[in-house]
């Protein structure tokens, strides 16, 4: 029997920001799943000098997040040392993808959910393996709500809204 702790919560560069807007990383931890974050996505949220950049660099240093480490980050690197215009867009989710694939070969398979806040994300052709799951960081809020980890989903959306975060308007599930 599998515990809480055996599952990995591997949340997508936009939930990071929405939550770091919100001062809200905390809620990552509230189903006690091991948060993990892959090397691509932590590219993407640090590269450049954003209002969350440092926030999200301090957070993964001080809250001890793993990172994994990717083909696709090692694909991405060895591209833009090459040719500086290489293709940027998407690596994330795919690393992402990259890691679930990975999950689904271990013996037992580990589970993992992909947090992310992309609406082309929640489309059928993004492919997770038979043990992870996907989930939208809205949808991720209001599990939290209705499991009584969080007091109020609306309150961080509100938060992030109000420190400048351009979150989506759209709901998942339907």
């Amino acid at each position: 029997m599998s515990s809480a702790k055996d599952i990995a919560l591997l949340p997508d560069a936009g939930p990071l920001i929405t939550l770091a807007y919100a001062d809200a990383l905390d809620v990552l931890f509230k189903p006690g799943w091991t948060v993990m974050v892959v090397d691509m996505v932590v590219h993407e949220v640090t590269r450049n000098q954003t209002p969350t950049s440092n926030k999200l660099a301090a957070w993964v240093a001080s809250a001890q997040i793993p990172v994994l480490p990717t083909k696709t980050f090692d694909h991405f690197k060895q591209a833009v040392s090459e040719n500086p215009s290489a293709r940027t867009r998407n690596l994330g989710e795919l690393a992402i993808q990259e890691t679930m694939n990975d999950f689904a070969l271990k013996v037992p398979p580990k589970t993992g959910v992909f947090l992310f806040e992309d609406h082309k994300i929640a489309r059928a052709s993004f492919l997770v393996p038979d043990n992870c799951r996907k989930i939208s960081t809205r949808a991720f809020l209001i599990f939290l709500e209705q499991k009584g980890l969080i007091n109020s989903a609306a309150d961080i959306e509100r938060r992030a809204v109000q420190a400048g975060r351009s979150f989506s308007t759209l709901r998942f599930p339907p």
